[in-house]
């Protein structure tokens, strides 16, 4: 493959992949249970998965990594783990795609909230990104996502952090925004122009948005990252907002309803189109085919 910026800059769209974490929770995961167990319990249940979204037409898939910093772990009590189980999250999506889509290291947030805020030293989660970076870029990975940030001084130690140990390696980085009346921010109070400024500054080299909305508000994401950045953007929506039926979690855009929408995300020159919460390989299968059928067009 084509190194990925290399792509992006050619204005090429590519198709990345859909949830893990609720696709996890219907067949492998036990409620409460460290998603990130599932790399040293059951990788090839986290190969089979890969394998499903590379055959849906994902060209980017992420790794079983979004809670694998070594902070977020201690939570769990596997901090002693992190390598081991970012090393095998890497391998198993590997072992899934070969060369034919690119591996994405996903960073999702600590779990502690920075000083003044909280009490977690900005130091050590710099430390903690640094280590978790590390333990993805020596196992090979294509390129990282710093992902579902709230807090634009936490995803900005995280991109410096990956950047600090491969200057050169793609990094994406989205932020998490709720609608208000005055536009999008995030529960930390970010807006959608501070986001783009302060990833942008901190090294990101793809920026955009993922979770906490469906894909009516992320095409508004979208236009609004467009007016405030010429980085390629990301685009990661919900299959809607989750609600609750016998004790599961639903979620009701379909493949075809959020397909619909595709067509306005090339408009805006989206750069990288997937899903997050609730989406599955069918729901990138029906992206798949919008972004094909819209670049012919």
């Amino acid at each position: 493959m084509k190194p990925l910026l290399e792509r992006l800059a050619a204005g090429e769209t590519l198709v990345s992949d859909g949830a893990l974490g609720t696709m996890l929770l219907h067949t492998e995961l036990k409620a409460g249970a460290c998603p990130e167990s599932l790399c040293l319990d059951r990788p090839a249940a986290l190969e089979s998965l890969a394998r499903r979204y590379l055959d849906a037409g994902s060209e980017i898939v992420h790794t079983n990594t979004f809670g694998a910093s070594p902070l977020k772990l201690s939570m769990y009590g596997l901090a002693h783990e992190a390598e081991r189980i970012n090393a095998n999250a890497v391998r198993a999506v590997r072992r899934a795609v070969g060369h034919r889509a690119y591996v994405s290291g996903s960073c999702g947030p600590c779990g502690k909230l920075l000083k003044p805020y909280g009490d977690a030293d900005p130091d050590a989660v710099y430390k903690s990104y640094f280590t978790q970076a590390k333990y993805l870029i020596d196992s090979g990975v294509d390129a990282i996502c710093v992902e579902t940030m709230t807090d634009l001084s936490e995803a900005r130690l995280a991109v410096q952090a990956v950047k600090a140990v491969a200057p050169r390696l793609p990094v994406m980085a989205t932020m998490t925004f709720d609608p208000t009346p005055r536009g999008f921010f995030t529960i930390m109070g970010v807006d959608v122009s501070a986001a783009a400024a302060g990833l942008r500054d901190a090294g990101a080299d793809v920026v955009g948005s993922n979770c906490g909305n469906g894909i009516d508000n992320m095409v508004r994401i979208a236009f609004a990252f467009r007016e405030h950045t010429d980085l390629p953007l990301i685009i990661q929506p919900n299959a809607g907002l989750p609600r609750t039926e016998a004790g599961k979690l639903l979620y009701d855009e379909t493949p075809e309803f959020m397909a619909k929408r595709v067509r306005e995300l090339l408009d805006v020159r989206v750069s990288i189109i997937g899903g997050c919460c609730g989406t599955t390989p069918e729901h990138i299968r029906a992206i798949r085919n919008a972004v094909d059928a819209g670049v012919a067009a």
